[in-house]
């Protein structure tokens, strides 16, 4: 008998790059959506306790992530806003905005770094409570939900660097238009000229139901 010689099958060899672009925009769509997530909780969250002395004693004062700084929820949102904008562009356009989403993530583990042991707004809130505006804080202590904004804006970063190194191979939002931006023509639909009704629906798309079959029947 002769040998049999396997030829790969041309389906089998682009298989592949399709699933490890699969696997990219999923892990892409998780991390994005899923660290926007987390950076939003960790900013209405606790981060900063402490006191302030008044007259009838120790007052205990809390400030929010959001109290201390404003950067990681707005950072959150631009993050949230370029992961579904990154599926509604093309070529530069899309590249530009995974580099923006990969900057959000940056942004937010940056400031919550820095957020991490910030007590001004603690010393503005005892300043309030005693009515001094000298006074400040003290007992100080820290939560750890800065870290978890960290980590909420590292999966933002994460996505954000997926994006910038397979964005190029994932689908667009629609796939209506062809690649010049042009739609693509609709085939005309035969037309039986016993049935009125199919005659109506040629006119409505503006075809002209006396023509040619366009079958060449």
């Amino acid at each position: 008998m002769g040998s049999v010689t396997a030829v790969p099958h041309p389906r089998t060899e682009a298989a592949g790059p399709a699933r490890s672009g699969r696997r990219s925009l999923a892990v892409t769509l998780m991390s994005g959506a899923l660290g926007a997530a987390v950076a939003l909780l960790a900013t209405r969250q606790s981060w900063a306790r402490g006191t302030a002395t008044v007259a009838g004693g120790d007052f205990p004062l809390t400030a929010k992530g959001s109290d201390i700084t404003g950067v990681p929820a707005a950072l959150a949102i631009v993050g949230l806003a370029a992961l579904v904008a990154v599926f509604a562009v093309r070529r530069s356009g899309r590249l530009l905005v995974s580099a923006l989403l990969a900057l959000s993530g940056a942004g937010i583990v940056v400031a919550a770094v820095l957020g991490a042991g910030d007590s001004a707004a603690l010393d503005e809130r005892a300043a309030a409570a005693s009515g001094n505006t000298a006074a400040t804080a003290t007992g100080l202590s820290h939560t750890l939900w800065p870290y978890v904004a960290v980590a909420g804006g590292a999966l933002i970063l994460l996505a954000g660097l997926l994006a910038l190194r397979h964005g190029s191979s994932w689908p667009a939002m629609s796939g209506r238009y062809e690649r010049d931006g042009r739609p693509r023509p609709r085939k005309a639909r035969p037309v039986d000229p016993d049935r009125p009704e199919d005659i109506w629906k040629a006119l409505d798309r503006g075809e002209d139901p006396t023509g040619p079959d366009p079958a060449g029947t």
